[in-house]
């Protein structure tokens, strides 16, 4: 594979990062906005790439940003959300759709008499909110 700085950098940086870096893997293409890197890791791994509310995506694009300043580039991460969940959990909506459009979850289960049974947090709540903090950093610019 013939990849350039931009593409290792980002590649070298997330595989330190993830548990699968097997599954790490950076599409380079130019746009009209620069250089997009689009970065595509095992769905068990995007919550340690984007961080907590986003610090870790955060960094990485102000790296990228450091690295354009010196290239002369500008450079975009998008960070691709495939949809599927850690077991396989594809019903989640990804980061393309809306978040009125995620499924709602109601708070206990309702048998027709009137008292709901409590419903334990399920792991798609989970997702959903990663997705969702994802969406909020495919519109910033590096």
């Amino acid at each position: 594979m013939n990849s350039s700085i931009d593409q290792q950098f980002v590649e070298f940086v997330v595989k330190s990062l993830v548990s699968n870096p097997d599954a790490v893997q950076v599409e380079r293409r130019i746009d009209e906005k620069g250089v997009l890197l689009e970065l595509t890791v095992d769905p068990e791994d995007l919550g340690r790439v984007i961080g907590k509310r986003g610090a870790t995506a955060q960094s990485l694009r102000t790296l990228l940003r450091a690295l354009g300043t010196k290239n002369d580039a500008r450079y975009n991460l998008k960070i691709v959300d495939n949809g599927e969940g850690p077991h396989g959990n594809g019903g989640v909506p990804d980061s393309r759709q809306t978040a009125s459009s995620a499924p709602t979850v109601s708070s206990g289960t309702d048998d027709g008499d009137g008292d709901e049974a409590p419903v334990a947090p399920q792991e798609s709540d989970r997702l959903a909110r990663t997705r969702k903090e994802l969406e909020e950093f495919d519109d910033l610019d590096v």
